[in-house]
């Protein structure tokens, strides 16, 4: 039997963080997103025996697990779940690049400030939000058209699960035409305490984790409303509005966008 997942009754996962079911959103035709049809979490990648028996319950057909390889290598494979489809599509930013990343987990303070003060670490934030909605327009448009095929009950993850599969999971809802608020107001739920990406540095003495090296480290964590705007303008400077970048964009017809609100909303 599938469960749903209310947002009272959030499952208390011991191996997964920011899991949600994106469930009871208002949609603009008077709708909502229908519970136990999408969810969103990081990775699965350490799953416990319990996380893993929950997991089952949800029914699941597919898992969108949008890292790269390097994020596989760091964490590892997302724990296998029988009988449910596992598709890898990275969604990885091509400008970060791997030595960014290092810089992030190895850096001292002076080289941290360097990359990342003075509102840098803010910027590129928002400049990764604005490139993945317009050079990710394939990816995007494969998820959604499989979707409206045949991967429901679908879960959608990253590492952390608020950038990548928040930027999917916005895309999806933006197709079923889910109220801009209610998007923002979802995404900025990564930020909550028991949700946040554990930030893993390569040292665990206390300079490495300390608070100037955490409060530098703090916008490439956060989910701050201002990056998913970001990617809303990039839309809006790219093709005008949503029906054009749903249609010229990802190359939704009438037809797919119709089966995802059969799908996904009631």
């Amino acid at each position: 039997m599938t469960q749903q997942v209310s947002p009272s009754a959030e499952p208390d996962l011991a191996g997964v963080r920011n899991f949600r079911d994106v469930g009871g959103l208002p949609t603009v035709e008077g709708r909502s997103v229908r519970y136990g049809r999408l969810f969103r979490s990081g990775h699965l990648a350490h799953a416990t025996e319990a996380d893993t028996v929950f997991f089952d319950s949800l029914g699941l057909h597919t898992i969108f697990d949008f890292r790269n390889t390097a994020d596989q290598e760091l964490e590892g494979p997302d724990v296998a779940l029988a009988g449910v489809r596992n598709v890898n599509i990275p969604l990885s930013d091509p400008a970060d690049g791997a030595e960014f990343w290092r810089m992030v987990r190895d850096g001292n303070l002076d080289q941290l400030r360097e990359i990342l003060d003075d509102g840098k670490a803010a910027a590129r934030m928002a400049g990764s939000y604005r490139r993945m909605i317009v050079e990710r327009t394939a990816e995007h448009s494969r998820v959604l058209h499989a979707l409206a095929e045949d991967s429901v009950p679908a879960l959608m993850h990253c590492a952390a699960g608020k950038d990548r599969a928040g930027l999917a999971i916005a895309v999806t809802l933006l197709a079923v035409g889910v109220e801009r608020e209610a998007i923002v107001a979802d995404y900025v739920k990564s930020n909550d305490p028991h949700r946040r990406y554990k930030v893993r540095r390569s040292s665990d003495s206390p300079e490495a984790t300390n608070a100037q090296v955490m409060e530098l480290l703090a916008p490439l964590f956060d989910a701050r409303a201002s990056y998913l705007e970001a990617a809303f303008g990039a839309l809006a400077d790219t093709w005008g509005d949503t029906d054009t970048y749903l249609t010229q964009g990802l190359k939704l017809t009438p037809a797919t966008r119709e089966a995802l609100r059969e799908r996904l909303t009631e």
